[in-house]
């Protein structure tokens, strides 16, 4: 357990000393960047706490609006379009519209020869 710990103190003081370098001077806050540095070495938990708490200079975010409770978007469902037939009566409705079109077809067939006659 106290091995976990160091390690855990010694990534803590890596990523702290890390960040520190990276950061240009305009970013730190209160104390020079050395000094920063020094204290993240020689308080290694105290120094990056503090650090991250108070050291370093964090981006702006953006301002939201607040949220405001809106209702639930109201879903419209056109019942024309919804086809409530199951699929054997799909399939005979689609039998009798094709046995009508070649129905329709004999009858104009016949007319014109009947025309031509």
């Amino acid at each position: 357990m106290p091995l976990l710990f160091s390690l855990l103190v010694l990534a803590f003081s890596v990523v702290t000393l890390i960040d520190i370098v990276t950061r240009d001077e305009g970013q730190v806050k209160h104390l020079p960047k050395i000094a920063w540095i020094l204290l993240a070495i020689l308080l290694p938990i105290v120094g990056g706490i503090v650090w991250w708490a108070a050291g370093r200079e964090y981006p702006e975010r953006p301002v939201r609006a607040p949220r405001t409770a809106m209702p639930a978007p109201v879903r419209i469902v056109d019942d024309r379009r919804m086809d409530r037939r199951t699929t054997e009566q799909q399939l005979a409705d689609l039998e009798r519209e094709i046995e009508a079109d070649r129905l329709r077809a004999e009858i104009a067939r016949r007319r014109t020869e009947r025309d031509e006659a």
